[in-house]
């Protein structure tokens, strides 16, 4: 056998052992975030409250050709930002004053631990739900998380928009993001969470809470671009993973990684009678 081959092997054998040695911190790992609820558990019988939720629709198709604002206050189609690359989509009013901060510190956090690049591998969008909030906000949000993640040159990739109801409704609608505004505290009552969206504008993966798994994210959009970004560890690494969406997570594919390393032993034991043989005939 060529040497090229038994390098190759070699490699394919190395991300084996590596998805061995993360199945124990698949299994360990905690599930992070609040899980999606039918309602909310806090809110007081027929309060607007009890709307608040977000349910997964996983596949379900985002409305490309909503029209919002960015940061520069140009008018602008949600598509604009589709079509190459996967989407990390956020749904967070800029003058929150608890929740939708938590939220995007995450994003800056799990970003800062992912090996892919806003602008080049996928792209960033923020959408307000608050239909008052103007461009100048948005880009003002977008000026402190862009030096919280200090990346610079990604820029481009960063994207703050704001638009109106009907508009946002069309949005948060087809994502499953049930919000409602509390009169009485002046603020928007809402779950927690990340989206990653597919080039075509298919809704692919949910992250709950405000604390996302680094691998777990970049593996989604690793998956959500049909393997054109990331690199071969992280392609094996998925055929090793299935996401979970009842937990929101990546759990380990045990039967799949056991059929593997079978095959990879038979053929590691082949390739060692054939060398012994080789070195036999030239002694």
């Amino acid at each position: 056998m060529r040497a090229p081959r038994v390098c190759k092997l070699a490699r394919v054998l190395a991300v084996t052992v590596l998805c061995v040695s993360l199945a124990g911190q698949a299994f360990a790992a905690p599930v992070t975030g609040l899980q999606p609820t039918n309602e909310n558990p806090v809110a007081a019988p027929g309060s607007p409250l009890t709307k608040v939720k977000i349910e997964q629709r996983l596949n379900e198709q985002l409305p490309l050709d909503a029209v919002f604002k960015d940061e520069a206050g140009a008018t602008v189609r949600f598509g604009e930002y589709f079509g190459k690359r996967p989407v990390l989509l956020v749904f967070a009013y800029f003058e929150c004053p608890m929740l939708c901060t938590l939220v995007l510190n995450g994003v800056v956090r799990v970003l800062n631990g992912v090996t892919l690049t806003p602008g080049k591998d996928f792209e960033v969008v923020v959408v307000s739900f608050d239909p008052t909030e103007t461009p100048a906000l948005a880009a003002k949000k977008k000026a402190v998380y862009l030096a919280e993640y200090a990346h610079p040159g990604t820029e481009s990739g960063w994207h703050f928009l704001t638009g109106e109801e009907p508009e946002i409704k069309r949005l948060t609608d087809a994502a499953g993001f049930a919000y409602a505004y509390d009169p009485e505290s002046k603020e928007y009552a809402h779950a927690s969470a990340i989206y990653v969206a597919t080039p075509q504008g298919k809704l692919a993966r949910y992250f709950f809470g405000i604390e996302f798994p680094a691998r777990d994210v970049k593996l989604a959009l690793v998956e959500a671009s049909s393997g054109k970004i990331g690199s071969l560890v992280d392609q094996l690494l998925l055929f090793c993973f299935h996401f979970d969406p009842t937990a929101g997570k990546y759990s380990l594919m045990i039967l799949r990684l056991v059929r593997i390393a079978g095959v990879l032993t038979i053929l590691a034991m082949g390739i060692g009678i054939i060398l012994m043989k080789r070195r036999e005939r030239k002694a």
